[in-house]
Order: C-alpha cells, then sequence, then structure tokens
C-alpha cells in the first residue's frame, strides 16, 4: 500500500508510461546480462536520482525499500562466500580443527557482483513502480499485444491484494483485542485461524465479484480507463542515450 500511495502521489505520474515502461524494463535487461559491477553501480545511482529527486521519493524510505531484497540477498551469497576446506583460500581463513572456514577473493567478488546486479535491477522495478500506476503498466502491456487473459489476472490480483490486505488486519485487529496474541501458542492458534478464516473471505469475495461483473455485461474484457500522455522526444532521445552508454560499458567491461 505505501508502493502505491507513493505511486499516485510521484512527481512523475503523469509522465508517458511507455517511456517509463521502456526504461525500466531495456535497462534491466541490461544490468542482468552484464553482471558488471560497474553498469550496476551506475544503475542503483541513476534509478535512485530518478524515484527520490524526480520522482520525489522521500530518502529514508527508498532506502527502506531497498533494505528488504538486500537481506535476502546477503543470506543468499553466505554459501557462495564461505567454503569450508581443509587447505585455506587466499582471502580469508578461520582455523576449524582440521579445516578451515574460507573465501578467495574470487568467491568475494562474485558474490559483491551478484548482490549489486540483483540490487540494481530491483532498483529499475522500484522506479517503475513507484512512478507508474499500476493500470497503466498494464495498458502499456495491452498495446504490446500482451496476451488478454494475463491482464485481466494481473488486474483481478492486484485488486484482491488490497482486499485481503485489509480483511487479514481487520481480523488480526480483532484478534489482538481478544488478547489472541498473547503467548506462542496461542499467536500460532490466531495465525492458522486467520489463515483459514481469510481462504473463505477470498473466496466468497470472488465469487461476489464474478456475480458483479455478470450483471454488469461481462463479456471476458476488462476495460479499464486509462489517462495517456504523448510521448516527448527530448526524453526519448535521453532514455536511448543512456541506454547505449550503459550497453557500451557492459560490452567494455567483459574485455
Amino acid at each position: 500500500m505505501i508502493i502505491d500511495e507513493f505511486c499516485y502521489h510521484s512527481k512523475l505520474r503523469y509522465e508517458n508510461a511507455g517511456e517509463k515502461f521502456a526504461f525500466a524494463v531495456i535497462t534491466l535487461c541490461i544490468c542482468v546480462a552484464s553482471r558488471s559491477i560497474t553498469v550496476a553501480c551506475m544503475v542503483l545511482a541513476s534509478t535512485g536520482i530518478l524515484t527520490v529527486l524526480k520522482g520525489g521519493v522521500p530518502v529514508l524510505r527508498y532506502m527502506r525499500l531497498l533494505t528488504i531484497p538486500l537481506a535476502f540477498l546477503f543470506l543468499s551469497t553466505v554459501a557462495i562466500i564461505f567454503h569450508i576446506k581443509q587447505t585455506p583460500m587466499d582471502l580469508f581463513a578461520l582455523p576449524l580443527s582440521d579445516w578451515y572456514i574460507t573465501t578467495s577473493r574470487a568467491s568475494f567478488v562474485y558474490a559483491l557482483q551478484l548482490i549489486l546486479t540483483a540490487l540494481a535491477a530491483v532498483s529499475c522495478l522500484y522506479f517503475l513502480s513507484l512512478t507508474t500506476p499500476v493500470p497503466d503498466i498494464l495498458e502499456v502491456m495491452r498495446k504490446l499485444h500482451c496476451p488478454k487473459l494475463i491482464i485481466e489476472l494481473m488486474l483481478l490480483i492486484y485488486r484482491f491484494i488490497f482486499i485481503l490486505l485489509n480483511t487479514a488486519s481487520a481480523i488480526s485487529i480483532s484478534q489482538s483485542c481478544r488478547l489472541g496474541n498473547k503467548d506462542y501458542r496461542t499467536s500460532v492458534k490466531s495465525f492458522g485461524m486467520l489463515g483459514s478464516v481469510l481462504m473463505m473471505r477470498a473466496m466468497i469475495r470472488s465469487s461476489q465479484l464474478y456475480i458483479a461483473m455478470e450483471t454488469r455485461c461481462y463479456d471476458g474484457t476488462i476495460r479499464v480507463l486509462s489517462e495517456s500522455q504523448p510521448p516527448k522526444r527530448h526524453v526519448v532521445a535521453a532514455i536511448i542515450t543512456y541506454d547505449a552508454a550503459l550497453l557500451v560499458f557492459a560490452v567494455w567491461s567483459t574485455f
């Protein structure tokens, strides 16, 4: 909900959605394909500046959003950095009986490369999600001839996220008011009851939604009003220039 709130209050809200979509997707593909630390740092800096300075997202909130994937990345790269071997490696070695918890410079650089590449890719998605509403993104996908079934499923899932969050929040508050979380055992039982009730409520809500759509002459297509802004030549030129420079850096870093 915080991301959606920032999105609708963003200074880039009324810019052309196709431009933002193209910038985010092309930049993400170049970053992931290159696996370069230099390219990842450039993408992190550029998307962060656009999201914070141009979009108006608070710096602390943006940094807090980046820490969410960062925690998972650190945990997942521990296995890449550290090794258990009988012979120490060149960067770090902690003796443990006849074995060593050790790592090499190559492993450390590879883990750093993965972390920065993943963070840069996430920052591209944050730029798109923090500046472009979901209906505008779906409109761009429709213009790209994405299958209608996928677009409708995305729209319905997006709608049900907020319904389920509100329902879960109301149930959780009700359980807390009745001391449903006073200890660990009670909390686990309350969580199980919350999940079962939420499942039943979701089935009821989905049935009601389909009945409401049928009464409004639903013919298999969900039509959503969207605001279309004309593309700007200088913005398109800036995107092409930036991604071309990024591609040059990506190719140069491979040699």
